[in-house]
């Protein structure tokens, strides 16, 4: 690596040097869609290693991004690696500017109010990052069971008593409700995610009966293909049909779009949703996802390097 490195935050600004390296490169890890990058980018904290000219803003045509890390969600207290990529050439390179970049993002998520920092990974045998992070204190967390379904079959509309209308900004607290009651803090959303899911993700709506808002449902089509992304119901409207019914609208919300096939994961420990799964026609697939966690156990203590 050479000497004349600067690290420092990203924005906006760097996106075009974020999707570079991203559409260049295989040593690349990214857990969202290209039309949240910018708002991730302005909103959450991400690093980037330069070359020298790389503190002039805007950045001189002959700086280049060589590695970056950022935090694709957070909501304290947890805070999920989102992103991390350096170019073909410093593949070889790629722990060391993970060394570099990780103690300014544990900083900046901590200073958000962030104390663990999560990782999803998409494959527990082969992901090439689970043997650098776990060396680096992070602790598997849990074990994500994957699954699709490449038609749009749909055996049981589920409750047609309850409402089905695109998710608003008044429907947040009634959301987040449910977020304190049926999931465990890692998983959590806050009010301003949801106002971000709604901006970034084409389909989410919720189900409401008279009492207010019993469940919820996004989605996003990439490539052609429908990831079911989260499935979420108020306790108290559990066993009543309700998971099954926005399941019933996601199929057909993808069967609209012709996708090719409808992904989805589930934790290993959550038999209910997968059972749900295994109902509508989903196949386990062969690969498995997992979490890995690391505390974050001290405040700010870390300087950037460079000016």
């Amino acid at each position: 690596m050479s000497s004349g490195l600067h690290l420092r935050p990203l924005d906006g600004g760097d996106l075009s040097e974020v999707q570079r390296l991203l559409e260049t490169s295989d040593y690349t890890y990214y857990h969202f869609g290209f039309e949240e990058l910018p708002g991730l980018l302005d909103r959450l904290p991400a690093m980037g290693v330069f070359g020298d000219s790389s503190q002039v803003r805007p950045p001189l045509p002959n700086s280049e991004l060589l590695a970056f890390l950022l935090v694709n969600w957070l909501v304290p207290p947890s805070a999920w690696l989102g992103g991390f990529g350096v170019p073909w050439g410093e593949g070889k390179n790629s722990d060391d500017y993970l060394d570099l970049l990780m103690p300014k993002v544990e900083e900046l998520a901590w200073l958000a109010g962030a104390r663990t920092l999560y990782y999803s990974g998409h494959d527990l045998d082969s992901d090439w990052l689970r043997a650098p992070l776990e060396s680096r204190s992070f602790r598997l967390r849990g074990v994500l069971l994957s699954y699709d379904k490449d038609d749009f079959t749909i055996p049981d509309q589920g409750n047609v008593e309850v409402r089905i209308r695109p998710f608003a900004p008044s429907d947040v607290a009634g959301a987040v409700a449910i977020e304190d009651l049926a999931f465990q803090q890692l998983w959590r959303h806050d009010a301003g995610s949801f106002l971000q899911v709604r901006q970034a993700y084409p389909y989410f709506v919720v189900a409401e009966d008279d009492k207010g808002i019993v469940g919820y449902q996004y989605n996003t089509i990439d490539a052609g293909v429908g990831y079911l992304v989260r499935i979420a119901v108020h306790p108290r409207a559990q066993g009543q049909g309700v998971g099954t019914r926005l399941m019933a609208e996601a199929v057909r919300y993808f069967a609209t779009h012709q996708v090719h096939r409808i992904v989805l994961n589930a934790e290993e420990t959550n038999r209910r949703a997968q059972s749900l799964y295994l109902r509508f026609g989903f196949h386990p697939a062969y690969t498995r996802g997992f979490v890995l966690a690391r505390d974050i156990k001290e405040g700010p203590t870390y300087s950037m390097v460079g000016p």
